[in-house]
């Protein structure tokens, strides 16, 4: 049974001593790493990368993806998982950076603590640092709070979600036109439409005039006619 942790955080490497219940001390020596995720390519990463800064992680043990956390289907975030061995120290800035799936969150934190012998800190959450607290009564004290914040974070993906649903919903009820604006119709359209109307030539034909894909010719053919009714 595990009662005293300390850890030297200057050092590149997670250097932990561990005082056993018999007495006896022994060294651990394992790598440092941390993990950043921002939900899109557009979004910045920099206030993640401060906050780890200073941690004396080395820049290849630093992973970054650019990706939602509804799952953790990500090619940094598995990357480094193979990567990580028993006796490594992984940080991360708040819990819904690892993720927003509660269930998924939950299963990640046992996967990588309990089979392969991983410590975990989340920055925004001091409870949650697993280095510390090993006994029973902190095991059971980190387990509620993290559940308590896997919770909040896929709660609040799926408020974000609903949040942009209503507001595609009410921008169409305002008859704002969403998306990519659509590409001008070459000159002479209508004519080549009339002609592919009366049989005088070919769908293919026609596309072609038009330097267009049939689907495509097709579909804007279909939306001209509806705009004249």
């Amino acid at each position: 049974m595990l009662f005293c942790v300390f850890l030297r955080q200057e050092l590149p490497t997670a250097f932990i001593m561990v005082k056993t219940a018999g007495g006896k001390e022994k060294n651990r020596m394992g790598n440092v790493y941390g993990y950043i995720r921002v939900s899109t390519k557009e979004q910045n990463e920099d206030r993640q990368v401060l906050a780890l800064k200073g941690l004396q992680i080395k820049e290849e043990n630093l992973f970054v993806d650019k990706q939602s956390g509804k799952d953790f289907h990500r090619p940094q975030y598995e990357r480094m998982v193979r990567q990580l061995k028993k006796d490594d120290l992984l940080y991360v800035k708040s819990i819904d950076r690892l993720g927003r799936s509660y269930g998924d969150i939950l299963e990640q934190w046992r996967i990588l603590t309990k089979e392969k012998g991983v410590d975990i800190v989340v920055l925004d959450m001091p409870l949650l640092d697993t280095r510390w607290g090993k006994d029973l009564m902190g095991t059971f004290l980190s387990d509620i709070v993290l559940q308590i914040l896997s919770f909040v974070a896929e709660n609040e993906r799926v408020n974000i979600r609903q949040r942009q649903a209503e507001g595609i919903a009410a921008a169409k009820a305002r008859g704002v036109h969403l998306g990519r604006p659509a590409t001008p119709l070459p000159p002479g359209f209508e004519e080549v439409l009339s002609k592919w109307k009366k049989g005088e030539i070919t769908g293919t034909q026609a596309a072609k005039i038009c330097k267009m894909p049939l689907s495509t010719f097709r579909y804007r053919a279909e939306y001209w006619e509806r705009g004249k009714k």
